[in-house]
């Protein structure tokens, strides 16, 4: 089982030796990734009737995140960097797919891209992309990075991109990096069925419940053409307190589920954050 870390975005620190101490000390501890969320602007009161809303404001900073991977490659050795999600819509996919590439070369080849389609109108606004039109134009996004990221020449026209006999150079070292997409709307899960590298999943606690979901997700992989085993899952374990016990169970939980690998949450300020993972780091070693 693959297990991972979140990066607390709004919780750590701004001093980049703390940044820089906290994923080391994720890659010692043996997490296989790191998962690092995406916003670009916050807006100073919550706009959307989500609870997600309350927690992106100005109050809640967040590094750029493909930035923050560069500099977590610089500062790492083996952890895979994982964006989850970057909001590809409200950006351009060719830059996308350059800084991807780019990050992928200087890490070595540990670049997963996470993506999704984003809830905050404003941020879509401000970077002069169209909010409404997000998800059929993010499936030509995925599309116009991986011919990016698989042929050094490439001629596209779509109906939100044109390339004219160009291409990237340097090229990634994973051709393609692998594209993960976040979804919870059953339209967006089918998505991520059709056309993604792996799913990542946002269901609140492993069991029945979530374990019929993953089968249906299954089978519209394979409804899709497509083969099951290509395909991963990634589930998380949110927690706001040290609890091994609860840890575990919920590891046992989503592996039952069928998820091929977790990244665990934790929710509290800093200094319970570092507890929380170096003690979590001891449970998920019998997994």
């Amino acid at each position: 089982m693959r297990i991972g870390i979140h990066f607390p975005q709004a919780e750590i620190p701004h001093d980049y030796l703390v940044i820089r101490d906290y994923l080391q000390r994720a890659e010692d501890l043996g997490f296989s990734h790191i998962n690092t969320p995406d916003h670009v602007l916050q807006t100073r009161h919550p706009v959307a009737d989500s609870p997600l809303a309350a927690n992106y404001t100005t109050e809640f900073p967040h590094h750029e995140v493909m930035t923050l991977l560069s500099f977590a490659a610089g500062v790492t050795k083996s952890i895979e960097l994982k964006t989850a999600v970057l909001i590809l819509p409200q950006r351009q996919a060719v830059l996308v797919a350059k800084q991807a590439a780019q990050l992928d070369v200087l890490s070595g080849g540990r670049l997963q891209l996470g993506v999704g389609l984003g809830w905050n109108d404003p941020e879509f606004v401000s970077l002069a992309m169209n909010f409404n039109n997000r998800a059929r134009r993010m499936e030509e996004q995925i599309e116009v990075c991986r011919l990016l990221w698989t042929e050094q020449h490439v001629s596209y026209e779509g109906q939100w991109h044109r390339i004219d006999d160009a291409g990237l150079a340097p090229m990634p070292i994973q051709r393609p990096i692998p594209v993960w997409i976040g979804a919870f709307q059953p339209v967006a899960i089918a998505r991520a069925a059709r056309i993604a590298d792996g799913w990542q999943a946002m269901l609140p606690a492993p069991g029945d419940k979530a374990a019929a979901v993953f089968s249906d997700f299954y089978d519209q992989v394979k409804a899709a053409g497509r083969v099951p085993e290509d395909v991963g899952i990634e589930a998380t374990i949110f927690s706001s307190k040290i609890d091994p016990e609860s840890w575990a169970e919920q590891i046992q939980g989503w592996q039952t589920c069928g998820a091929s690998q977790i990244v665990f949450r934790p929710q509290a300020e800093f200094g319970l954050i570092e507890q929380m993972v170096t003690e979590f780091a001891t449970v998920m070693r019998d997994f």
